[in-house]
């Protein structure tokens, strides 16, 4: 498949995604309704994911049967930005979101439009799982050059350009442009020099890199935002506590599968090929998350006094209040 066909199967697939996202509708693995039995009594939990390498471990609890063990019955849509699912979670039409950024549904708590719960912990950020990338012929060659350029990221105001601007402030450097611009759209925008890099996080960063030869100006995973924990397993206080029996069923399914995906990458690299559009080449050499197996209240209010510094919270907010225990 040419690199021009291959752009065009990806745009198909975002304009789907997102069609999905907003009818959350007979999309995914199965048709709509959530917490209600299904026909062999187990419990149906709707589950938005994105495309990512975050949610390796919800397809490895589906692919591996851990859900069916715990008596669940998991249907998964796919979306490509967590913040699209969080009106379809608010409403109940999806019962949690998988790889949602802390960021987005932490502010959302905030300001009394959510009531967030923290389900399970997804990952933490690991050395080069997210990328500054730039053209290979950019005037653009290290992050001193960053300053008043613009810089592509998933969702403004969130995880990717606190990360980044905490990397820069630590290095005394100035902040760049951000501009939105959704993940598999990345690749095409830096082609066409519509900005002068992008901020991509696996599988997306290593598909950019290949098709459009981008090369890595800074790891998106380096200090001092090494070890962050940056998505997770998210829902409402609503569901969880109407749903607690089969809530802790998920939680405890996503950890066993997470402690599968943090001990044995090649199970993480071989899901990767069932639900994103990776090559096997790509998948073999991405760089990978670092899975959590439990969730640390310490690491998660070290995000959220990141927060309350860059000015992405306006009140304390202790992450321990949400999380579903």
């Amino acid at each position: 498949m040419t690199s021009r066909h291959l752009r065009g199967a990806r745009g198909k697939l975002a304009a789907a995604t997102v069609a999905c996202a907003l009818s959350l509708t007979a999309c995914g693995d199965g048709g709509g309704g959530s917490g209600s039995a299904s026909s062999g009594g187990r419990e149906r939990i709707t589950v938005a994911a994105l495309p990512l390498a975050d949610v390796a471990a919800l397809y490895l609890a589906r692919d591996h049967g851990l859900f069916t063990k715990e008596g669940l019955d998991v249907r998964i849509q796919p979306v490509q930005q967590s913040i699209q699912a969080l009106p379809a979670l608010k409403n109940g039409q999806v019962d949690v979101i998988a790889g949602a950024n802390y960021v987005t549904f932490l502010q959302a708590d905030e300001k009394g439009t959510l009531d967030t719960r923290i389900v399970s912990e997804g990952i933490r950020v690991a050395p080069h799982m997210m990328d500054l990338l730039v053209p290979k012929d950019s005037p653009v060659k290290s992050a001193a050059d960053l300053k008043g350029r613009t810089v592509a990221v998933n969702i403004l105001n969130n995880i990717q350009s606190l990360t980044l601007d905490a990397i820069l402030d630590a290095r005394g450097l100035g902040h760049p442009v951000y501009r939105q611009i959704a993940f598999p759209q990345m690749g095409p925008a830096l082609q066409r020099h519509q900005v002068d890099a992008v901020h991509a996080v696996e599988p997306f960063d290593s598909a950019i890199r290949d098709q459009v030869h981008a090369r890595v100006l800074l790891d998106g995973g380096s200090s001092p935002v090494s070890s962050l924990p940056i998505s997770g397993y998210l829902s409402t206080g609503k569901y969880t506590e109407g749903h607690a029996k089969a809530v802790a069923a998920f939680q405890r399914a996503i950890r066993a599968a997470s402690k599968t995906a943090a001990e044995n990458p090649d199970a993480v690299r071989a899901e990767l090929l069932k639900y994103t559009e990776v090559t096997p080449a790509q998948a073999k050499s991405m760089a990978l998350p670092a899975y959590a197996t439990g969730t640390d209240v310490a690491r998660l209010r070290e995000l959220t006094a990141l927060m309350s510094k860059h000015g992405l919270l306006k009140k304390p907010l202790d992450p321990a209040t949400l999380l579903v225990k």
